[in-house]
């Protein structure tokens, strides 16, 4: 932000510091002047309309894996959508969604007989990596839209096939980030805005995990076979292999159908770091780490830190992001994202925000000092003392604000899947369209692109390209 903008939204979020939310509970710190506050955004007003039978959306799901039902189960939370179709290449996830929906649904291990349907209006792709730009282009031809979950490319070319198609088809398409339109990420867009932090000097990700199925050693069921899975299929666009359950049951283990940790966990800190800073993305990253614990035959780290570098631009100053990821953290596990700035600091989740303003030192200490006369140190003091009285001024702009969503808060991915459902209606716009995807996914993968080069890469945020 330029600096008159920048002083402009300094003074604006000094106003509102305790204003437009409702106080829960507020304590002084030992500092006189500063304060520790918890406050409750303002609710959503969800629709509770009800829809005729012939004004619903019609759902599909294709890949009805851990995601996919999670997916599905949120969707038909929302008023008028009906789910009446399921894809998958095993058997036992076509049968466990005829548990969990109804026998009376359509189900099929081809995704073209669902994208067929005449009274199919909207997909849910939650497939591995390496199916979504094909199965979102030609589900967009056929006149459906949809929910690509994230990261929405396997490679980096897969994305401008994708917004071509979309422009070109013009069906609604949105990518599937589930915090993105929480929240926790409005209330952290709208601080930023007012200047809460300053200047954002650095982003700090992490994601700690400790249990096999964290490190994505999700169970083989015993039905497992070449009959009830369409290995072949499954591979579509990567190496033929013979048929291996491991592979398809644990393919975000492999290069060959996923993204890795930056795939999975990379891309939904970008959704919602782009949002709350009006970016368009980093123009250099350099990744390292290693294959630490889980060596089951995988091919990606389990161990990885990537640091990104972030321009200059309208919305945001020149800063740095840090992203790790840790699948054997002997801690216990946990999950940070915390934007830091000159004046400030946010943690930002899908219910919550807390922010810090902190005071800048100024003022030289004894650690200083004690080089000095105490005649020269009298000097010093009375000098700073001097040049910085309005300290205790700034004093009063310096605590702790909480900011939590209210009870009654349905989650950041009911709110994506309304939008998206919205949007069909004409009553609301996507928030994460296939541009947004490809600038949030394509960062990610500089992180896989730096760490198999060996070697820092470069990336054009603009027109969303290696350099």
């Amino acid at each position: 932000m330029k600096n008159q903008e920048k002083n402009k939204a300094r003074r604006s979020f000094l106003k509102k510091i305790t204003l437009g939310s409702m106080l829960v509970s507020s304590a002084p710190y030992a500092m006189a002047g500063s304060y520790k506050q918890r406050l409750i955004m303002e609710g959503r007003n969800y629709d509770e309309k009800r829809y005729a039978a012939n004004d619903h959306v019609n759902l599909a799901l294709i890949g009805s894996g851990i995601i996919g039902i999670e997916d599905t189960k949120t969707a038909l939370k929302v008023p008028g959508v009906k789910l009446v179709a399921a894809c998958d290449l095993y058997t036992g996830r076509l049968d466990r969604a005829k548990e969990l929906w109804g026998n009376d649904i359509f189900v099929t291990r081809d995704y073209r007989e669902v994208l067929n349907r005449k009274d199919i209006d909207a997909v849910i792709i939650a497939t591995p990596d390496h199916w979504h730009k094909k199965i979102t282009i030609d589900a967009m031809k056929a006149g459906k839209a949809v929910y690509c979950e994230k990261p929405m490319i396997q490679q980096f070319e897969d994305g401008h096939d994708m917004i071509k198609a979309q422009k070109e088809t013009g069906m609604l398409c949105q990518i599937g980030s589930q915090g993105m339109s929480s929240l926790g990420n409005e209330k952290a867009r709208q601080l930023y805005e007012d200047g809460a932090i300053g200047d954002i000097v650095m982003l700090d990700m992490y994601n700690d995990r400790y249990s096999s199925e964290g490190a994505w050693q999700y169970p083989i069921p015993p039905d497992a076979n070449p009959d009830t899975i369409d290995f072949d299929t499954f591979l579509g666009r990567a190496p033929k292999v013979p048929y291996d359950p491991i592979r398809f049951f644990r393919w975000r283990n492999y290069r060959d159908y996923g993204t890795g940790v930056a795939g999975d966990l990379f891309v939904h800190a970008f959704s919602t770091l782009h949002y709350v800073i009006s970016s368009l993305g980093p123009v250099r990253a350099l990744s390292t780490g290693g294959l630490r614990y889980w060596k089951d035959g995988r091919d990606v780290p389990d161990v990885t830190i990537t640091l990104y570098d972030y321009p200059d631009t309208k919305t945001h100053a020149a800063f740095n992001a840090a992203f790790r990821i840790n699948f054997i953290a002997g801690s216990g596990g946990g999950y940070g994202f915390k934007l830091v700035g000159t004046e400030g600091m946010m943690e930002v989740g899908q219910n919550s925000v807390r922010l810090v303003r902190a005071k800048l030192g100024m003022k030289p200490s004894g650690y200083s000092l004690a080089a000095y006369t105490k005649e020269n140190q009298k000097k010093i003091v009375e000098e700073y003392d001097l040049k910085f009285l309005d300290s205790r001024k700034s004093d009063l702009k310096i605590g702790e604000t909480i900011y939590e969503a209210p009870s009654d808060y349905k989650g950041g991915r009911y709110d994506h899947f309304t939008k998206l459902f919205k949007a069909m209606r004409g009553e609301a716009k996507v928030i994460e369209d296939t541009t947004y995807g490809m600038r949030a996914a394509g960062a990610a993968l500089l992180a896989n692109e730096s760490y198999f080069a060996g070697k820092p890469v470069g990336w054009d945020p603009v027109n969303m390209k290696l350099t």
